[in-house]
């Protein structure tokens, strides 16, 4: 029995498993830490102001701080490394375990799993109290305690440590060793570098993962970096991405009900491939090919990191933001509900967890078309009934209209918006493909005799529209937030622009309804 100073003994087989434990959180640690490294647009400023719980003021002053955000992402992304490296060898494990107990003790801290809303049906990732961070944190508590040294560097180092205070004693010629580790059974050794195999995995894994090429695409774009020109050869142009270390605040919310909100949403279009790009035929395709799996969650944690906590989008994406949020992620999704069957594809939305649900704009203009006001009743029913926020699109104006005359008001709207001075706008046609709100003065007009938030979308005339010029104008005519598609590439952009707009004086005659 030991005694109350001495380190637990385990067998042989307990100590493999403890180990192997350590050795997977390592690897996830590692992996976490190498991720947002090989991210240019990675920062930890939207994870904090994003903040929750009782300390939210104190991570959101530091993801506000300029002068400390860039110090707070480099000790996370090494943190991350390092911890990750020292568990998957076995190296200072104690040192290593306690570190990751107190960084995953600040990410616990910073978005606690208590008792805020969360999105509809049962989905992984739907937490409370206990979450991942809590789980691997008491796991590396085990591993602190445990002796895990015989798997790994550790003990390798100790026994190098007992073997300098003895004299050399004989080593026969195939049992010789690295000086620096003296005499040792070859099981020993074997033992102490159980981790290396798995880190070797680890990194085989994630260049697979994120392609061969990127350690020289790294090395290409720095050579073009120091030349300032072109990228392998003359034909592909640089261009800088903005990191979202450059943002310029917080972006601020709304409430729809027990809805929050940010005042800017995500749009969902691009990343499921529904371009509207006029007459070029090949930009949807295209714009699904860009957004594979990876992409979106990457334009996904992106958008996370700068603020907009929602993305809105057709069912057909559900299983994708599931993924996403096994994966740790957080975004909300408001879905269009739309199809055959308005009212099955609102039961598929609450299934896989939509935290509101309306009729989609071209759908909600077909039913009122044709008079079937009782459908669009029992669509806003359904919702309600699974407790979320419903609501009516529509990107004609007498649609909106029709659905007030007929008492049907629902949670919030959604209602196309833009104005027409663009080139490429056909108001003597008004079923063409290059315009989505036929008469923007009369939208505004009649919007804002309505007290129901109101989400503004098509905003930019599906790229038509300068991003400074029509977040103004939409937020100018009443929109309480605004819908927007962008590629990952443009979102810090976007917000900070969007910043701009709402930090200014807006000459907005409509009350804020959310």
């Amino acid at each position: 029995m030991n005694d109350a100073n001495s380190t637990p003994s385990l067998s042989t087989p307990y100590q493999f498993w403890v180990a192997l434990l350590r050795i997977a959180v390592g690897w996830h640690f590692f992996y976490e830490g190498w991720a947002k490294l090989a991210d240019p647009g990675w920062t930890a400023a939207g994870y904090l102001t994003s903040a929750t719980g009782p300390l939210a003021p104190v991570f959101q002053w530091l993801g506000g701080s300029k002068a400390l955000i860039p110090m707070i992402d480099v000790l996370n992304i090494w943190g991350l490394i390092l911890i990750g490296l020292g568990l998957m060898l076995g190296l200072f494990i104690r040192v290593s375990a306690l570190s990751g107990i107190g960084l995953l003790a600040l990410y616990y801290l910073c978005h606690p799993p208590l008792f805020a809303p969360t999105p509809a049906g049962v989905t992984e990732g739907s937490y409370l109290i206990v979450n991942k961070n809590l789980v691997e944190l008491l796991a590396l508590a085990v591993i602190s305690v445990l002796p895990t040294a015989a798997f790994g560097l550790d003990g390798l180092l100790a026994r190098r440590r007992k073997q300098a205070g003895e004299a050399p004693q004989p080593v026969s010629l195939e049992k010789a060793l690295p000086s620096y580790l003296g005499p040792m059974p070859r099981r020993q050794l074997i033992a102490g570098m159980a981790g290396v195999p798995f880190l070797g995995a680890a990194l085989l894994s994630i260049l697979k993962k994120h392609g061969w090429k990127s350690f020289e695409e790294v090395h290409l774009r720095a050579r073009a970096d120091e030349r300032d020109t072109f990228v392998a050869s003359a034909t592909v142009k640089t261009f800088r991405f903005t990191a979202a270390s450059e943002l310029k605040g917080r972006l601020p919310s709304g409430r729809i009900g027990n809805l929050t909100l940010s005042r800017m949403i995500l749009g969902g279009n691009l990343i499921g491939g529904w371009a509207h790009a006029r007459d070029l035929i090949y930009v949807s395709k295209l714009v699904r090919a860009y957004h594979h799996r990876d992409k979106i969650f990457e334009t996904f944690a992106l958008a996370e990191n700068c603020g907009v906590n929602t993305v809105l989008t057709n069912p057909l994406l559900c299983k994708a933001i599931n993924d996403y949020w096994r994966q740790g992620g957080r975004i909300q999704f408001i879905s269009d509900c739309g199809g055959k069957d308005v009212l099955q594809m609102i039961q598929k939305s609450i299934d896989y967890g939509a935290c509101a649900c309306y009729i989609q704009g071209g759908v909600a203009d077909q039913l009122v078309e044709k008079g079937q006001f009782d459908l669009i009743a029992k669509a806003l029913e359904l919702v309600r009934a699974n407790r979320l926020p419903a609501g009516i699109g529509g990107h004609k104006l007498r649609t909106i209209q029709s659905c007030v005359e007929k008492g049907l008001r629902p949670d919030f709207w959604m209602k196309t918006l833009h104005h027409a001075n663009y080139w490429s706008a056909a108001p003597q046609q008004p079923e063409h493909d290059n315009i989505w709100c036929e008469n923007a003065a009369d939208t505004v007009a009649y919007m804002g005799q309505l007290t129901e938030p109101w989400i503004a979308f098509k905003i930019l005339a599906a790229g038509a529209i300068e991003p400074k010029v029509g977040f103004r104008y939409a937020f100018e005519s009443g929109a309480d937030f605004i819908c927007v598609g962008m590629y990952d590439f443009q979102i810090v952009d976007d917000v900070n622009l969007a910043l701009d707009v709402l930090n200014s004086r807006l000459a907005r005659q409509r009350n804020w309804y959310a």
